[in-house]
C-alpha cells in the first residue's frame, strides 16, 4: 500500500471514529428523550426566559463533561479501574439506560419534575451530563488517549446538536406530538443497545488479549 493510499485510510478511520463517538454521545445525552422533561419543566416560563435557561443549563453541562473528558485518565487511575473493566462496565450501563429509553418508566421521570425554577438540576445534571455521558467519554479517553482533540471535538458536535433540539424543544413538542417523539426515542434506545453490546464485547476482547 502506498503513502497516499494509507493516508487516505487513516482520513477514512478517523472520520468513522468521530461519528461513532458523536453518535454515541449524542444518544446518551438522549435530548429527543428529554424534550417532554424541559417542556415540562419549563412550560410556566416565557419564551425568552426558557431559552435563556437551556443555553445556561447546557452550558454548564458542557463544562461538566469536558472537565471529565480531560480528566478521565486521572479518575480512572486514582481508582485502579482498567479500560477493559471501564469497557464492560459502560456497556453494562449503556444497555441498562437503552432498555430504559425503549420501555420507559413514567414515574421515574415525572420524580425529576421540580416546581421551581431548575438551576443545574436536574437539567444539566443528570439529564445531560448524566453518569452514562461521563462514563462513556471517560472511556474514549481511557481507550485512545492521543487522540483527545477527536474526543472533544465529537462532544462539541454533539452537545451542539442536543442543544438545538432542546431549544426548539416547545416547537418540537407541539409540532411533532407526544406519539412521534416517543417514537424517536424508542428508536434510539434500539441503536444505543447495539453500541453498548458493541462496548461490552471490546472490553472482553481487551480483557482476554483476543
Amino acid at each position: 500500500m502506498d503513502k497516499t493510499s494509507g493516508d487516505r485510510m487513516t482520513t477514512v478511520t478517523s472520520v468513522s471514529s468521530l461519528f461513532t463517538a458523536t453518535m454515541t454521545l449524542f444518544l446518551v445525552m438522549d435530548p429527543i428523550g428529554n424534550v417532554p422533561l424541559f417542556v415540562s419543566m419549563l412550560k410556566r416560563l416565557d419564551k425568552k426566559r426558557r431559552n435563556q435557561i437551556i443555553i445556561r443549563e447546557m452550558l454548564i453541562a458542557l463544562i461538566i463533561l469536558t472537565a471529565f473528558l480531560f480528566a478521565g485518565k486521572a479518575i480512572l487511575h486514582s481508582l485502579q479501574i482498567s479500560t477493559p473493566a471501564l469497557s464492560i462496565g459502560g456497556g453494562v450501563i449503556l444497555f441498562l439506560i437503552s432498555l430504559k429509553m425503549i420501555f420507559p418508566d413514567k414515574d421515574g421521570e415525572s420524580s425529576l419534575i421540580t416546581s421551581g425554577e431548575p438551576f443545574i438540576v436536574p437539567l444539566a445534571i443528570p439529564l445531560v451530563a448524566g453518569p452514562t455521558a461521563l462514563a462513556t467519554e471517560m472511556l474514549f479517553a481511557s481507550r485512545d488517549p492521543h487522540h483527545m482533540g477527536r474526543w472533544f471535538a465529537a462532544l462539541v458536535i454533539a452537545w451542539l446538536l442536543s442543544t438545538i433540539i432542546l431549544i426548539t424543544s416547545g416547537t418540537l413538542s407541539r409540532v411533532l406530538g407526544e406519539k412521534v417523539i416517543l417514537a424517536a426515542e424508542k428508536l434510539m434506545g434500539m441503536i444505543l443497545v447495539t453500541l453498548s453490546i458493541q462496548m461490552f464485547l471490546s472490553g472482553v476482547s481487551a480483557f482476554f488479549h483476543l
